[in-house]
């Protein structure tokens, strides 16, 4: 069964009954180039592991099978349990766990299916938990990277650099842990149904340790980091305000000028290692 070809994916699912959610953000890709090199590129071998957050009907999580020693999925929408079941049989390193990966125990769920190999993640993520989903996976501590296909705008402000419309808190949350690479787009008629967005795919090779380590610690800095970007159009004084007025504007401005950064600089401008300067600064300020 070829699960890209739209004829055979519409006789599978009329098979089973199935129907489309857009509240799950189903999108299933019909392009056979695509999970090939989503695959080749999510640096899955028999050495590692890989989990899988949303498997649709299969069509990458057989490319990784091929690939990696074991790799395990999780798919929210009980209709398509034995969707999978049938384009899966006979794949002895396939675990399909039910349930949705926003309530799942990362790090157990790795330590009991994973010993002995690398954990990496690769998927097509849905659009509606991108954010949450990336975050729980980077602060269960356990994967060495995650290739994830996810809306290009998405993608854009994972990989975003300081001063660019799309940096924000999420881009430094993402840079701080990871090192995003945005390795190839892929456009609306390669899914079956069609987005109305491109969606893009990016790899990123998770840090030993984090980009910086203020001594404040990572708490604290991103508390600097999401005040800093409370006000986007405003003065990295007037937006710092929101978070730390009990210093008042002269502390804050000082705590600005310690860091060596100009008076009048806005939040969005700042690099990890000016984040990590200016978090110290203020903490020394408030103890």
């Amino acid at each position: 069964m070829d699960l890209c070809n739209i004829q055979d994916l519409r006789a599978l699912l009329g098979r089973h009954g199935f129907r489309f959610s857009k509240s799950m953000g189903q999108n299933f890709l019909i392009a056979d180039w695509v999970p090939r090199r989503i695959a080749a590129e999510s640096g899955a071998d028999r050495a590692s592991s890989v989990l899988e957050i949303g498997p649709g009907v299969g069509v990458l999580t057989r490319e990784l099978c091929a690939r990696a020693a074991q790799v395990v999925a999780v798919e929210l929408d009980r209709a398509l349990l034995p969707v999978l079941a049938e384009t899966m049989a006979g794949t002895d390193n396939f675990t399909l766990i039910p349930g949705d990966a926003l309530k799942l125990d990362l790090p157990a769920l790795v330590d009991g299916h994973f010993p002995g190999l690398t954990p990496r993640v690769c998927a097509n993520l849905p659009y509606n938990i991108t954010t949450p989903i990336l975050t729980a996976l980077i602060d269960a501590k356990r994967f060495a990277s995650l290739t994830v296909m996810v809306q290009k705008e998405v993608a854009q402000r994972m990989a975003a650099r300081p001063g660019t419309a799309a940096y924000g808190a999420f881009s430094v949350y993402m840079q701080y842990h990871t090192r995003p690479e945005i390795l190839f787009d892929v456009p609306p008629d390669c899914f079956l149904p069609r987005p109305k967005v491109t969606s893009a795919v990016v790899r990123c090779d998770v840090r030993e340790k984090p980009a910086v380590e203020p001594a404040c610690g990572e708490a604290y800095l991103f508390r600097v980091v999401r005040a800093a970007f409370a006000l986007r159009r405003k003065t990295l004084a007037n937006s710092l305000m929101t978070s730390f007025g009990s210093l008042g504007k002269e502390g804050v401005s000082g705590a600005i000028e310690a860091a060596g950064l100009p008076t009048a600089v806005r939040g969005e401008t700042l690099g990890l290692e000016e984040f990590s300067r200016l978090a110290d600064a203020l903490k020394g300020l408030e103890q």
